[in-house]
């Protein structure tokens, strides 16, 4: 019997996951298997791989034939690196207790590089998110807590001084009334009257046509299709501008008043995606957009690697 180390799909349509099996040739991609030994998530940055790395030299040195993709995720996490240690054990190169310091040694190596490289995008991801979400909330929470302190230690100070200041602010506004009353005569005057023909030019003005501007592809927004440009387009949001300019709630009022089946999509994200390609922020935008799913945020709990 040939035997294989293969990849099993799992997984949803456009989010696969697969596991790493030992399984008879003959079988069915994703039919039985004889050992699963690892997963494999393509979808996370970088791509998440576990393996059982004793297991699979265990079925390498048997005889095991890995494919393509499986040999490359082997080699990335050290057994074919093992494999080639004791070859050197059994010529006589090295012994055996060297072998396996040199190979404990590569993965603390490899394991802290993998770290390294989690982190960094761990960074830039908070950084992005800070770029298109503006400042995080613990500094507005931080803000609030010293303006209640200030409220606290000198509040009836401020109200006093509040009381006495309302005075004199009455008592200056007398004086004014004077003003209103010598300005009286100056409407009196024949200028006024002369004045009155001025609404014949009025009309001409009022008929200029006001600039209109193009309307946007707004398919381009993630989670936006033709019929939904329609609805909108119905409810006069025919740019991104007027998109941005609406919130989540007025967007799903319009879908929920629209005929058809269009109040099951979430347009969470529609007016902040809008607001961008307004900017012509399009390369944040399609970094953005691959992250979504449908438009909508998923939260993605995978253990990166």
């Amino acid at each position: 019997m040939s035997v294989k180390i293969r990849l099993a799909r799992r997984g949803r349509k456009k989010r696969p996951f697969y596991h790493v099996v030992i399984a008879d040739a003959r079988s069915p991609r994703d039919g039985k298997f004889i050992e699963s030994i690892g997963t494999y998530n393509p979808m996370t940055v970088p791509a998440t791989i576990e393996l059982d790395r004793e297991k699979a030299y265990s079925w390498l040195m048997k005889g095991a034939q890995p494919t393509d993709t499986v040999r490359a995720l082997m080699k990335f996490k050290g057994v074919y690196y093992r494999k080639h240690l004791m070859r050197g054990v059994a010529k006589g190169a090295m012994t055996e207790e060297k072998a396996m310091e040199m190979y404990n040694a590569w993965i603390e190596a490899k394991e802290a590089k993998i770290a390294s490289r989690i982190e960094q995008t761990k960074q830039e991801r908070e950084k992005f998110w800070k770029m298109v979400s503006g400042e995080i909330k613990p500094m507005k929470a931080a803000a609030a807590k010293e303006s209640g302190d200030a409220f606290r230690e000198g509040g009836d100070a401020d109200a006093a001084e509040g009381e006495t200041a309302e005075a004199p602010a009455t008592e200056e506004a007398a004086p004014e009334a004077p003003k209103a009353e010598e300005a009286a005569p100056a409407q009196e005057e024949p200028k006024a009257e002369e004045a009155a023909p001025a609404p014949v030019a009025e009309a001409p003005a009022e008929e200029a046509p006001a600039p209109t501007a193009d309307p946007d592809d707004l398919t381009k927004i993630e989670g936006i299709g033709p019929a939904i440009s329609k609805v909108l387009a119905g409810q006069g949001v025919l740019t991104f501008a007027d998109l941005a300019g609406k919130s989540p709630e007025d967007v799903k009022a319009m879908l929920d008043a629209a005929e058809g089946n269009f109040a099951a999509h979430d347009p969470a994200t529609w007016p902040k995606q809008a607001e961008m390609a307004s900017k012509g922020e399009w390369d944040a935008l399609k970094k953005w957009q691959d992250e979504l799913d449908g438009g909508k945020v998923v939260a993605n709990t995978a253990e990166e690697e």
